[in-house]
């Protein structure tokens, strides 16, 4: 089986400049795992990594979408398939960097992507129910044939509240039992999984502080070409935290203070959720940055541990 080593964590964690040297340690190259760098022209929002920043390792799935194109977690499963295996067969070690679980559980995990097994008449009524009832209504629905998932999911993750639902209509099994019946792990490459955190008030600092460099480094700008190309706030890749805000401040919904705020705020939470999704997988293995004194530690750790856990 191919290898498929895995460097995840929350956002503003530094996973950039630790996947750089992890790859020059390891022969690898790099695919990306992030919902915002697949779009082209948003760079500053999405803090994409620079050709520099590269410093000659190889990237995939970066600026392969036009912001008005809609992109789904099937086409990005296909391509980095297809990555992985370009690496595997010049035999250098794929890795997939970023912080999108949702990409990278596509992956590591045998789901079907594919629209086969789906009841898109009670998908649409569930939707409706959330628009008219709102999405807590939905959430509840939950509760009485699929605790776990109640429990696990927010009301505001609609799109998997509606699917376990879905699942337990076709099937009379909660998600977690289909899953585990239909093998779930059944995959083709030995997963490395490492995930970088670190103190929650230090990691909350890094975001504040990434927000005003973004903002320092031409983010309102950005967002105003966007919007001459013609990007509007119902476009998906203008959803992304940081695009939404200054689109509403450009608009005059609110004031510049507020949009910051709004965009700090919602990263903060943005990290949150991304640590609990990644606690969810027994395979992670957790790095906490503050044991460390430096970057070169850590990689030096990642490094051992992976080649501890290939030749084992």
């Amino acid at each position: 089986m191919k290898d498929l080593f895995i460097l995840a964590g929350p956002t503003a964690v530094g996973k950039t400049d630790i996947s750089i040297k992890l790859a020059k340690r390891l022969n690898g190259e790099i695919i990306s795992a992030d919902s915002m760098q697949i779009y082209k022209h948003m760079d500053i929002g999405s803090a994409k990594i620079t050709k520099e920043e590269m410093q000659g390792t190889p990237h995939y799935l970066i600026d392969i979408v036009e912001p008005e194109e809609s992109f789904n977690v099937s086409e990005f499963k296909k391509m980095a398939k297809q990555a992985i295996d370009k690496i595997d067969e010049i035999q250098r070690l794929p890795m997939l960097v970023g912080g999108t679980g949702l990409y990278i559980n596509s992956l590591i995990y045998n789901y079907d992507f594919t629209e086969a097994s789906v009841d898109e008449e009670y998908r649409e009524y569930l939707q409706s129910m959330a628009e008219i009832n709102g999405k807590e209504y939905v959430h509840n629905l939950l509760k009485d044939v699929d605790l776990e998932s109640y429990n696990r999911l927010f009301p505001n993750d609609l799109k998997r509240v509606i699917r376990a639902l879905e699942v337990f209509k076709l099937t009379g099994k909660t998600i977690s039992q289909f899953n585990l019946e239909n093998d779930i792990y059944d995959i083709p490459y030995n997963v490395y999984y490492f995930v970088l955190n670190m103190d929650r008030d230090k990691l909350y600092d890094r975001i504040n502080r990434r927000v005003d460099i973004m903002i320092e480094n031409g983010l309102i700008d950005e967002v105003k070409k966007l919007k001459d190309m013609g990007c509007t706030a119902d476009m998906q890749s203008m959803k992304g935290i940081g695009y939404k805000e200054i689109l509403h401040y450009l608009d005059g919904n609110i004031s510049l203070d507020e949009a910051i705020y709004l965009i700090k705020k919602g990263s903060r939470n943005y990290a949150k959720r991304q640590l609990t999704w990644f606690r969810k997988d027994d395979r992670v293995i957790w790095i906490d940055k503050d044991e460390f004194n430096d970057e070169n530690e850590i990689v030096e750790y990642i490094t051992g541990k992976f080649l501890s856990l290939k030749n084992s």
